[in-house]
């Protein structure tokens, strides 16, 4: 088989190496020609573990190619896969679906019709983009012969190919049964391993990831709710966590307490499933408290890092661990790191941050932030340590040789990756999300 896929971002990228591994004959596009060049010598523009060497291997396999040559990809091809951005749209927070029905009028230009075609929409799409992108085909080339389908993608960042090879399940919405084929032969590797197949409708398929995230995105804020009535009650919100987790009606993902979740998707689908809910009259009251609750939160993280710093941060230097969003990934999109580092430089700090892989996109973020090449760089000197991004590298690292770099042992840990107990008996003034207070003020200064 043979499919084109448009866009070569993070899901076409992704996406179309996984396909190519699949064994399926694969030529991603993308309008951008310094990002196609930088492809075919083997550059990948985004950070996710192994997607090198798998673009590496199928590529010399001759079953992934790159082009800015949209109508020669798409002649031919059993499938076509839409994958460009669907950003927020400003002003009115919809989602921004300009660069889909441009594919798409590109695509019907393109399309042989005396070959049968599947117009696929990875992107994520409001409910009812599928029917309005087969108009558009439809007008441009009425002798086309083509079907539109809906395939959402559920890839996390930093475990994408994964997901993709290994998925909990695929989603596909069409209401032909030529497409479904087509579909079925492409993922034929994931039934093999007997992976769910939902098979639904254009409007359900749509609905379905939006509905996912947005499921997520509360979850994530209940428990960082729950969180803060635990700081004011003494409880223990990882205890909660495990002990309401452990029901499986409920589950133990996505419970994890800390500045709000940021990130490519969870921001702009909340919003844009808000704005469709209130645009069809059936508002969604759970989804808009969690959208309002999520930005307060981020914006009131500074407030914690002031507070464990005495009520002033002026003058004073803030050592930052990590800035992406989450670990492994170098996504900068509505990072909480975006709204904290800020408001602390405007509180008169001087932060300076270290990040395994997002130096490169922070730095055009954040100015005036100072950037060191590890942690312990970061530290040196630092009247406050603060951990952001959970990577894993700083699960490890040697508290006694951190608080000695420091010039005040204060410690805000906003992601829960130290043991309390460790943190103040390493002599921190140790604060962390959802945890009896156990914060004690440290004996002396490090020099």
């Amino acid at each position: 088989m043979r499919i084109a896929v448009i866009g070569t971002g993070y899901v076409g990228l992704v996406s179309g190496a996984c396909f190519s591994e699949f064994g399926v004959e694969t030529i991603c596009v993308d309008k951008d020609q310094g990002k196609i060049e930088r492809l075919l010598k083997g550059e990948i523009p985004i950070y996710e573990p192994g997607l090198d060497a798998l673009v590496e291997k199928n590529a010399k396999a001759g079953r992934l190619s790159f082009t800015t040559d949209l109508p020669a990809a798409v002649a031919g091809a059993d499938a076509v896969f839409i994958a460009v951005g669907t950003p927020s749209r400003r002003g009115d927070g919809h989602a921004d679906l300009s660069y889909v029905y441009a594919a798409a009028a590109e695509i019907a230009a393109a399309l042989d019709p005396d070959d049968y075609t599947v117009i696929v929409t990875k992107s994520t799409v409001p409910v009812g983009t599928g029917r309005e992108v087969a108009r558009i085909i439809r007008k441009t080339r009425p002798e086309a012969d083509f079907d539109v389908a809906s395939n959402p993608e559920f890839l996390r960042e930093g475990s994408a190919i994964e997901d993709f090879m290994r998925p909990d399940r695929v989603v596909i919405g069409t209401d032909s049964d030529r497409a479904r084929q087509v579909m079925r032969a492409l993922y034929r590797p994931l039934f093999l391993i007997e992976t769910p197949m939902v098979f639904t409708s254009l409007e359900t398929s749509e609905l379905i990831k939006y509905a996912a995230n947005t499921f997520l995105a509360a979850k994530i804020t209940f428990i960082n709710e729950v969180a803060d009535l635990c700081e004011k009650v003494g409880a223990d919100v990882h205890d909660v966590a495990k002990g309401i987790g452990l029901d499986n009606r409920i589950g133990k993902k996505f419970l994890h307490p800390g500045p709000g979740y940021g990130g490519s998707c969870f921001p702009k689908d909340t919003l844009a499933l808000v704005k469709t809910a209130q645009d069809y009259g059936s508002p969604l009251r759970i989804i808009e408290t969690v959208v309002d609750i999520n930005d307060k939160r981020k914006k009131a993280m500074a407030e914690r890092v002031i507070a464990a710093c005495g009520g002033s941060v002026a003058g004073k230097r803030i050592g930052v661990l990590g800035v992406t969003f989450k670990p492994n990934t170098d996504d900068m999109r509505d990072a909480p790191a975006l709204d904290i580092l800020p408001a602390l430089q405007a509180a008169g700090a001087m932060v300076a941050a270290y990040d395994p892989a997002g130096r490169h996109e922070a730095e055009k973020l954040l100015p005036g932030v100072e950037w060191a090449a590890d942690a312990y760089g970061a530290l040196e000197g630092a009247d406050c340590a603060l951990v952001l991004t959970e990577w894993n590298e700083f699960r490890m690292l040697n508290l006694g040789r951190l608080r000695k770099t420091m010039n005040s042992p204060v410690l805000v840990d906003l992601r829960n990756i130290f043991n309390p107990e460790d943190a103040e008996m390493a002599g921190f003034a140790y604060h962390c999300v959802g945890r009896p207070g156990r914060v004690k003020k440290p004996k002396g200064e490090a020099h």
